[in-house]
């Protein structure tokens, strides 16, 4: 409490928003998970994992950051894909910092120009972050920093490693260098404002994602029917929904065995996550074409009209 009280009468304390945005798979999700020292958002080899606009938050002594990781920004194929886009887009103009993840090359494709193209419009400042370094040769790195430095005034390049934990101290501090001075926007043990049954829902999804086939994982999604609390044990009925009756049988298994092996790997994560025991019962159901249909998007927690 004390120590609550010091920081919000810190008249040299910065609070802000910062979003990362980037093409899919670049690493949005592990960077910010890294950064707070803490699993939020899912992580996948899969694009286009995260769907919604995640917020967290980290805090010092010298500052608040609150996080927004968006959905990566890609050719939209439906209005799942549509909605996806438009949460990255919209929140460039509604914070203080905008962090731009890249992977470590000097080519840049047609993607990052149309990500550029964005940049361009907005006056928010611009951090490049080039992640992944750990996977390239430490003196390539400046070829990849003089590349993107001729497309685009940034006002800071940052090469990082979110996967080693490499480069996030000096990422914080040139974040927090274009933050407005002010008090938290909130309590410094608060790491997200996701509902606890939307993160167990994506624990699920993210299981789902390694589990099974390349053509289902984008074909769904997961609803938490029942999280009730009992003395050292939480009882979650969850459903994962599809949308062909092909893809149900596939989710299911032999037996069973899919559904037990999604279930078994969720459940060390959402215990983490409750700390405490959980009895998890999954189920699966369909709903043809439910990514475009806007009753079933907000339903499943993705509301396109938010982003009209």
């Amino acid at each position: 409490m004390s120590e609550q009280k010091n920081i919000q009468g810190n008249a040299q304390f910065k609070s802000g928003f910062a979003t990362l945005i980037g093409r899919p798979n670049v690493g949005k999700s592990t960077l910010m998970n890294a950064l707070i020292g803490q699993k939020i958002a899912i992580t996948s080899s899969r694009p286009q994992t995260t769907r919604n606009k995640i917020q967290t938050v980290y805090t010092s002594g010298e500052g608040q950051i609150v996080f927004l990781d968006t959905p990566g920004i890609h050719k939209a194929k439906n209005k799942l894909g549509n909605y996806m886009v438009s949460v990255a887009e919209r929140t460039m103009s509604d914070v203080d910092v905008i962090l731009w993840l890249v992977e470590p090359t000097d080519y840049i494709g047609a993607g990052e120009q149309h990500i550029i193209e964005q940049l361009k419009k907005t006056r928010t400042p611009v951090i490049l972050v080039i992640n992944k370094i750990d996977t390239v040769k430490k003196e390539l790195i400046l070829t990849f920093i003089d590349a993107y430095r001729k497309q685009l005034d940034f006002a800071e390049i940052v090469p990082v490693s979110a996967l080693k934990k490499d480069g996030l101290d000096t990422l914080i501090g040139c974040i927090m260098k274009y933050l407005p001075y002010g008090e938290p926007f909130y309590d410094e043990d608060t790491v997200t404002d996701q509902p606890m049954r939307q993160i167990v829902a994506e624990l699920i999804r993210e299981k789902a994602l390694k589990c099974l086939e390349e053509e289902i994982p984008h074909g769904i999604a997961v609803t938490i029917e029942v999280m009730k609390f009992r003395k050292r044990i939480v009882d979650i009925e969850a459903t994962i929904v599809c949308e062909r009756e092909s893809h149900k049988g596939i989710i299911i298994g032999k037996q069973g065995s899919m559904l037990k092996k999604i279930g078994s790997m969720a459940r060390p994560d959402i215990e983490e996550l409750v700390e405490c025991q959980v009895n998890l019962k999954l189920w699966v159901k369909v709903k043809k074409d439910w990514r475009d249909s806007d009753y079933l998007l907000k339903n499943f927690g993705y509301n396109p009209k938010e982003t009209e």
